[in-house]
């Protein structure tokens, strides 16, 4: 280990143990990777005179780092003024996002000690927050290889590797509902023809989509289904995505329920049509009369609007995590251009169904770090995707 001494404490922790106190935060702070990508997931522990006192991880995208979540553990046991030591899986961060950089709360707790098991592998930020810590008479220590990000967040070294910070694009995780035998409709007499996953499954992706910046969608999905892509409880209907329709033709109806008032609870982010450049001027004067943003883009060589063009678009305008809802066309066109990044996939007690499956991409995909669970009847698989473009 190594590190400046600038505020010694008054006691040593032996390599040992903190490299095993390194290693179960890593695997707790793993449980959350899905959760929080593209961000890394990290866990943080407080100390005093060598003891445990709390724990934290980063559990979501957009809400407390781990540093924060410890604190908070420790001033409900109050014993947060004991603390002496933090120790963390990864550097904490020394800019602004989401959130405030965790360097700041450090500085203003007191704490005499900083130990890290991985140093931030963006080489735009790191090892600033430990010199940030240093410059403040903070003691820092660095216990090389107890963390290893290809273990614990291999997807956030995608995140900032040097090809996509050259080409940056939002963060995109694709969730559909099948049915047991792979179509993304079920039969006509199911679900009213529209659904496959059960109540349970639903308030999982209102949770989902109040934690990205934008929903996306193609117009063939909106036709059939007239949905709201709207955020309820217990989703957190204070911060709605905004809402994404690729539509290269403005066939978007200017009447249907995208453009609804939000009821009691709800949240219904601005709605964004983008079109091919040139498409139907009075259609596009009635989507803007409607309440839509209409945007023209270049057209792909499948007569598509562009869908790097939509990247561009949804990065250039803060658009970090994205949720991909829409049927099997437009599913298969991200997928085929490698601009998903995590899949999550329903598939409720259902048998049969009508339109394409997916069933033969997914027999063949690279899936990494999947996880498969249970909600309510339906049964649940996540995963990464390893980057194509």
């Amino acid at each position: 280990m190594s590190g400046s001494m600038t505020q010694a404490t008054t006691y040593t922790l032996g390599e040992t143990f903190l490299r095993e106190l390194l290693r179960e935060l890593s695997e707790g702070a793993r449980r959350h990777r899905f959760e929080v990508a593209p961000n890394p997931a990290v866990g943080a522990a407080l100390l005093a005179q060598g003891r445990v006192l709390a724990r934290g991880f980063h559990e979501f995208w957009g809400g407390p780092h781990a540093e924060v979540n410890a604190f908070h553990a420790a001033q409900l046991e109050g014993v947060a003024q004991q603390a002496d030591t933090l120790v963390v899986t990864l550097e904490p961060c020394s800019s602004y996002g989401k959130t405030p950089p965790c360097v700041e709360l450090i500085r203003s707790s007191g704490i005499q000690r900083v130990i890290v098991g991985a140093l931030d592998p963006d080489p735009r930020h790191r090892g600033a927050g430990l010199r940030s810590l240093q410059e403040s008479g903070v003691e820092v220590e660095f216990v090389p290889n107890a963390s290893p990000l290809e273990r614990v967040a291999p997807h956030f070294l995608r995140w900032v590797d040097v090809d996509r910070v050259r080409r940056p694009r939002p963060w995109t995780i694709a969730k559909w509902a099948q049915t047991r035998s792979g179509q993304l409709s079920p039969p006509a007499n199911v679900g009213a023809g529209r659904w496959i996953s059960g109540p349970e499954s639903l308030r999982e992706v209102h949770v989902l989509r109040g934690r990205v910046d934008a929903i996306v969608t193609g117009v063939t999905t909106v036709l059939a289904d007239d949905p709201r892509f709207s955020v309820r409880p217990p989703g957190d209907a204070t911060r709605p995505p905004l809402r994404v329709i690729l539509d290269s033709y403005l066939r978007t109806p200017p009447n249907g329920r995208l453009f609804e008032a939000p009821g009691a609870g709800e949240g219904a982010g601005e709605i964004h049509v983008l079109c091919q450049a040139g498409a139907n001027a009075a259609r596009h004067v009635a989507l803007t009369e409607a309440g839509a943003r209409v945007t023209g883009l270049h057209a792909s060589e499948e007569d598509h609007v562009a869908l790097r063009d939509v990247q561009h678009w949804m990065w250039e305008r803060g658009v970090r995590r994205v949720l991909l809802e829409a049927g099997p066309q437009l599913l298969s066109r991200y997928l085929e251009a490698g601009f998903v990044d995590q899949i999550r996939v329903y598939t409720g007690n259902v048998f049969g169904g009508r339109g394409d499956s997916l069933a033969p991409w997914l027999a063949t995909a690279k899936l990494e770090e999947r996880i498969d669970r249970e909600v309510g009847d339906d049964s649940v698989f996540e995963a990464f995707l390893p980057t194509l473009d």
